[in-house]
């Protein structure tokens, strides 16, 4: 299949949407309950519909004032996965998690060939089995042929790990996942690249008001300015090792949990290597070197959007659509690889996939060398 029609639900911003296209796919929609974030979506999308609306209203007939039904060939999505998260405390019966049963109506309703969406890694784990398995009988019954798999965006060009479970379904074939293309192959593409093309920029540079990105408070500047590229703050000896005594925090750590903080503070990002998962806070990380937070425009590129990618709405709600997003290079890749899927109506049944081999490979993280 060389080129796909395909709408998004659930699109956010239009991460998924944007790499697709990157591949030769057209996107058709955009649907999305969160306002700032359809609008963005549109600001970059202006050929594809960007609708904002609850996902459980989006009938036959909505959908057919919208687009011609008959011309879409895919189904994209990342319903909101917060019930699943392995960050959070996963929970089966999460209302979040039956948004999935809107993914399995709407593919009911357009009857793509193939179907695709993306979860936090949680979804594949052991206490969510059941759930699985009822994702994938509800699109079995559909047709779909099912196949999961965990992807590192690292592993794609995208200058920051993000480990993603894709769900692609399909009509009459087998779905197929790209190889990594860096690591073994090219090296990881690192944070001081990414800065370094945004500070090559000649013209104005969207999203990139540093002042905004200022820290306000002044111990926390001082603190900031102790901490070296790639460190933090999390154990009593990061605290020993970084900061003067005047600067130590007011704390017994004998008296902490596992005597540790639970997320980093002052965490700055490493340069010679690809960035954590970039979150939906605008505080958790700071710059490589600069004593501050990063700019919109930075976080984005990191997630690998294209450095003329336009977010709309507040700082903080520029961030979570970055936080929540599919980074572009990652579909991409995914994109591509849909290039290569046959379509055979006469095809045998394949093998069905062992869910609990599945679920290992979730969370089984390789160290990763970066050179």
């Amino acid at each position: 299949m060389k080129k796909l029609n395909f709408i998004d639900i659930f699109s956010g911003c239009g991460g998924f949407s944007t790499g697709l296209e990157m591949a030769g796919h057209k996107c058709l929609l955009g649907v999305d309950f969160n306002k700032d974030a359809i609008a963005t979506f549109d600001k970059n999308h202006p050929h594809a519909q960007a609708v904002c609306m609850d996902i459980h209203k989006l009938t036959k007939k909505k959908l057919s004032t919208l687009i011609d039904i008959s011309k879409v060939d895919m189904v994209v999505g990342g319903p909101p996965c917060q019930g699943f998260s392995t960050v959070g405390m996963g929970n089966v019966e999460d209302e979040r998690n039956s948004l999935f049963k809107q993914f399995v109506r709407v593919t009911k309703i357009v009857d793509p060939k193939i179907i695709i969406f993306e979860n936090v890694t949680g979804m594949l784990a052991s206490k969510n089995q059941d759930v699985l398995k009822n994702i994938y009988k509800a699109f079995e019954k559909l047709g779909y042929h099912m196949s999961a798999q965990v992807l590192s965006a690292d592993d794609y060009g995208v200058p920051s790990r993000r480990r993603r479970a894709i769900i692609m379904g399909v009509k009459g074939g087998k779905a197929l996942f790209p190889k990594p293309t860096h690591g073994l192959k090219k090296p990881y593409v690192s944070v001081k690249e990414v800065l370094k093309n945004i500070k090559s920029l000649k013209h104005e540079v969207l999203n990139h008001d540093k002042s905004l990105s200022q820290i306000k408070n002044e111990l926390d500047l001082e603190r900031l300015k102790c901490i070296p590229a790639g460190s933090g703050i999390r154990y009593e000896r990061d605290e020993k090792k970084f900061l003067p005594k005047k600067l130590h925090f007011d704390i017994n750590w004998d008296e902490i949990s596992e005597g540790r903080f639970r997320q980093t503070k002052y965490q700055r990002l490493p340069l010679d290597k690809p960035a954590p998962t970039i979150l939906t806070s605008r505080t958790m990380y700071y710059h490589p070197k600069e004593h501050r937070y990063l700019t919109p425009r930075e976080a984005s590129a990191l997630q690998s959007f294209p450095l003329d990618f336009e977010f709309c709405g507040s700082y903080t709600a520029q961030f979570r659509q970055i936080g929540n997003a599919v980074p572009p290079l990652l579909a991409f890749a995914i994109g591509k690889e849909l290039k290569k899927i046959k379509l055979n109506a006469d095809v045998v049944k394949f093998q069905k996939q062992d869910l609990s081999k599945l679920s290992k490979d979730a969370f089984y993280y390789k160290d990763r060398k970066y050179a």
